[in-house]
């Protein structure tokens, strides 16, 4: 369970969240819906440890653990995701050999290339990746819906317990927005908390959220059901 209380943060000497309240159980949906600059990705870059974002106050726990005190790759290691709005290519790097080397140091453990392919394969199949894109070199070259659907291929493939995902719908034509959303939309379930930040009511056509929260100026100013987004 990811429980957020009183978060305030900002960037550069300037407040820009302004007392976040907000937990996320296992198995469940929230999406974060808000005009530009109300603080919704500055949420997602404090959250996940992003240089530069100052914490001011308030606290951040994953199942009791307080993550605000740990460093990026050790708040990946405790069960925390992030898919990026604006993903970085990775010259020289496959993707295959990317997610084998992060899923070794997000679970800590080593495994055989065999049986990573095993892993992954599973994956590719459940959200509709084909082979050919894990032999490319991490986002280059890639469109905007390909950069999407392999952050999502990241989340399938290391399993984490709470996912962040920052605008995943952002510069997506409809076809590509259809593919990663229901690629998302098969990997949610009991085990995985996902929270959706967006600025469109279209990606909830094919990720239902249980809550959807609005957030104005850095704060959450109403939450409520699914209805809540056709309101917007």
């Amino acid at each position: 369970m990811l429980e957020i209380r009183d978060l305030r943060a900002g960037v550069s000497g300037k407040e820009i969240l302004r007392g976040i309240d907000l937990t996320i159980a296992s198995g469940e949906v929230h999406a974060v819906m808000g005009p530009n600059g109300s603080g919704k990705s500055t949420l997602s870059h404090v959250l996940m440890g992003r240089p530069g974002y100052e914490v001011l106050g308030g606290t951040v726990t994953l199942n009791g653990r307080d993550i605000l005190a740990l460093e990026p790759w050790q708040r990946a290691e405790a069960g925390l995701f992030l898919a990026l709005q604006y993903p970085t290519e990775v010259p020289g790097v496959s993707v295959v050999n990317f997610l084998r080397t992060a899923y070794k140091n997000v679970k800590g453990e080593e495994i055989s290339a065999l049986a990573f392919r095993k892993h992954m394969k599973e994956k590719m199949n459940l959200i509709g990746v084909e082979d050919a894109m894990v032999q490319r070199y991490v986002n280059q070259g890639f469109s905007g819906g390909e950069k999407k659907k392999n952050e999502v291929l990241q989340l399938a493939v290391l399993e984490p317990e709470i996912a962040v995902l920052d605008e995943t719908d952002s510069g997506l034509d409809i076809d590509s927005l259809k593919a990663v959303a229901t690629g998302v939309a098969q990997l949610i379930g009991p085990s995985l908390g996902v929270l959706l930040i967006t600025h469109y009511q279209r990606i909830l056509d094919y990720i239902t959220p249980d809550f959807v929260h609005v957030m104005v100026d850095g704060r959450i100013v109403k939450s409520g059901g699914k209805e809540l987004a056709h309101e917007l």
